[in-house]
């Protein structure tokens, strides 16, 4: 037989049987608790989910053992396996890497001093696939509108396809013909060109968005997600025009961490699956992606005659070696190099 036992701070006597399971307090999890410490330190959504499932993995892959029984040789044979079993690239093995390091030196705060060798992904140095500048015009005329805009600057300005998808209204000077990249790979800003061809479609779609923010603001309140802690520095900034994202989703939607009601950018895939229909309806047939457009953009550079340092500083590479590959694509047989046969 049950005994009835009283629950702190209430007037009566309550049986544990009683009180609704949602009621009941329970520690949080590990997970629940590294991703309110990644939140706290204004990490992105996307590094939050990558970091969650590399330290999901690493446990099951240890037996389930709590990380605070492991360290610094159950970590390395984890990223050996990655690398042995597993095949995955240098990047993912880092990322892998820095989700451990994160988890031990951030939220266990034991630091992992002493990390024995493990192996090393291997790098393989593709060729990156490039569209001739007659197979560029074909893809774009596939396109028009928003979506033709968008082409127009992954390939006219070198942007990666989430720099375009993240660009706000002030990131764009017309006066002066450039881009501003916020926070690009690395965390760093740059400054590319904004192409001529794309000015005057692209200042009538901002009339249209401007227009539709709105209309959000009377509906909805037009709240825009920022980065890092500039929602509670600037209250304010959200619903301004000049921090809305150039390139909206059709519909707003409910923001996973805050709850908010926003408009979000465009999702990826989206534009992801529209270059693929371009490619297919141009006849295209090599692999090309929205990241093939900045291929060609640094290509076509380098075939213009401009210098590798500035098509560097255009692309935001840390290192001129990465700009490189590049001029690999250009010393290809028939491309730089003339047949005897002709």
């Amino acid at each position: 037989m049950h005994m009835a036992r009283n629950i702190p701070g209430s007037g009566n006597a309550v049986t544990r049987e009683s009180v609704p399971a949602d009621k009941v307090a329970r520690k949080p999890k590990l997970l629940d608790e590294v991703r309110e410490l990644l939140r706290a330190k204004y990490y992105a959504i996307r590094t939050e989910e990558a970091y969650l499932g590399w330290i999901r993995r690493f446990i099951l892959f240890s037996g389930k053992r709590h990380p605070k029984e492991m360290g610094g040789r159950d970590v390395a044979r984890f990223l050996s396996h990655l690398a042995n079993e597993g095949s995955v690239s240098p990047s993912t093995q880092n990322q892998a890497f820095s989700a451990l390091l994160f988890l031990y030196n951030g939220y266990l705060e034991q630091p992992l001093h002493e990390l024995p060798p493990f192996t090393r992904a291997k790098r393989e140095r593709k060729t990156p696939v490039v569209l001739t500048k007659e197979e560029i015009k074909r893809l774009l005329a596939q396109l028009e509108g928003t979506d033709w805009i968008m082409a127009m600057l992954l390939y006219g300005s070198g942007l990666r396809l989430l720099e375009m998808l993240r660009l706000r209204v002030k990131d764009i000077d017309f006066g002066y013909g450039q881009i501003t990249i916020r926070d690009g790979k690395g965390g760093k800003d740059r400054i590319t060109m904004l192409p001529e061809g794309v000015t005057e479609p692209l200042k009538r779609h901002l009339e249209r968005r401007r227009l539709e923010h709105g209309q959000d603001v009377q509906e909805c309140g037009g709240s825009v997600y920022l980065p890092f802690a500039l929602a509670s520095k600037y209250p304010k900034a959200a619903r301004a025009w000049t921090w809305q994202y150039v390139f909206a989703a059709k519909s707003v939607s409910t923001d996973p961490r805050s709850g908010e009601v926003r408009r979000h950018h465009i999702d990826e895939v989206s534009v992801q699956r529209l270059v693929k229909r371009a490619v297919e309806k141009a006849g295209i047939t090599k692999p090309a992606t929205p990241h093939t457009l900045r291929h060609s953009f640094a290509t076509h550079l380098l075939e213009n005659g401009y210098d590798i340092r500035t098509v560097q500083e255009l692309l935001g590479h840390k290192d001129v070696s990465t700009t490189m590959v590049y001029t690999h694509v250009l010393n290809r047989p028939g491309i730089g190099v003339r047949s005897p046969a002709d």
